[in-house]
């Protein structure tokens, strides 16, 4: 499946650089509802879900990924204004978890004797994929993961570029400042085939489209 990971032109190089993809933890998220989507009414549920949430911190982590690149309110939020890069990876779809989008948030069952989840791991895959219907616009896909500690660096996690995780684009943002041409040599060492494109403004809709004036020359052919 292709998907898109967009981020800071900063980042997006130093991945490239590195083939890898940084770790977002949970409780650094933007939404303060990640893993807390659940029907919290009643008080004694609001401190057994703070404290699952802690406890799915501190050993795991996801990366997030969206289905296109086309959405201008993905390179306003995600890309720096703009200024930051897609990275299109192709994905095995079975390390992929499809956000659910819902106005209403799940009720899930607690222990009323030792006031924990019931059944954690199903309420945490439920709680992953759920997010408040607004946030559509994402057409996210999530990419779980388990921190593994001796990986640590200063805090941060990371995952390679491997067969499951295949660079196939990188779409510089119409106000990135990175040359397409460099990006195109810092690519072309890569043993996979990437294509490099820059955004443009659609002229008819509320689009980012691909700037054609940024394809490479096409080679004369021999007579």
């Amino acid at each position: 499946m292709r998907v898109y990971h967009f981020t800071s032109a900063k980042y997006a190089i130093d991945d490239i650089k590195r083939k890898r993809l940084k770790v977002s933890r949970f409780n650094e998220l933007n939404d303060p509802f990640e893993l807390l989507a659940a029907d919290l009414l009643d008080p004694k549920h609001r401190q057994a879900f703070a404290n699952f949430k802690n406890e799915v911190n501190d050993k795991a982590g996801i990366i997030c990924f969206s289905g296109g690149w086309g959405n201008p309110l993905l390179w306003g939020h995600y890309a720096v204004k703009h200024t930051g890069i897609a990275l299109g990876f192709d994905v095995s779809d079975e390390m992929l978890i499809d956000v659910r989008y819902t106005s209403s948030r799940p009720k899930i069952e607690f222990d009323k004797i030792n006031r924990r989840v019931v059944d954690g791991h199903q309420v945490l895959d439920k709680l992953i994929s759920t997010k408040f219907t607004d946030w559509k616009y994402e057409d996210e896909s999530r990419m779980y993961v388990k921190l593994d500690q001796s990986s640590n660096e200063k805090g941060m996690y990371f995952v390679d570029f491997s067969s499951d995780l295949i660079l196939r684009e990188v779409v510089l943002g119409m106000n990135c400042s990175e040359s397409v041409e460099e990006v195109r040599k810092l690519v072309d060492s890569d043993v996979t085939k990437v294509k490099v494109i820059k955004a443009g403004m659609a002229l008819r809709k509320f689009k980012v489209i691909e700037d054609r004036s940024f394809r490479p020359a096409q080679k004369a052919s021999n007579p």
